[in-house]
């Protein structure tokens, strides 16, 4: 059974949608966002020092959950910059911050798997894949499906 937006409530498309009571509100305080306004958000350590930015977001179209969040980290000006797929579960919104805070030193973060601009990494690959949700304890996301 699928649902709607009319069937969850919502009337119309994109920032404009509607409660059967009223406007939505779109504000950053909300649980929801869409991915559009993720990527390009600023990505902390719980000591505040900023890490890197969300690149991208890798969602599974079938499943529709989250598989990675892509941060950039590191380099200069791009030159020497990482790519690093973080599971979303590892990645928690701070209001303070305005950012995501990852618990991990920059020390953690340089051995996790990542990444360079010139690799061809193939993000679908179960093996890659768990190696990383191993490395950041979290269980994986797309098991049992």
């Amino acid at each position: 059974m699928s649902t709607t937006m009319a069937d969850a409530g919502l009337v119309g498309l994109g920032s404009e949608a509607t409660t059967p009571t009223g406007p939505q509100d779109t504000g950053e305080a909300r649980r929801l966002i869409s991915a559009d306004k993720v990527e390009g958000t600023a990505v902390y350590n719980k000591a505040g020092e900023r890490l890197g930015t969300v690149e991208d977001i890798m969602l599974d179209k079938i499943s529709g959950k989250v598989a990675f969040a892509v941060m950039s980290f590191g380099g200069f000006l791009g030159i020497g910059e990482k790519y690093h797929p973080l599971p979303w579960s590892a990645l928690h919104y701070d209001i303070q911050q305005g950012g995501y805070v990852v618990d991990m030193t920059r020390e953690q973060l340089e051995g996790a798997p990542s990444y360079g601009t010139d690799e061809n990494v193939d993000l679908n690959d179960d093996v890659y894949g768990r190696r990383v949700y191993d490395y950041y304890k979290a269980p994986y996301w797309n098991a049992g499906i």
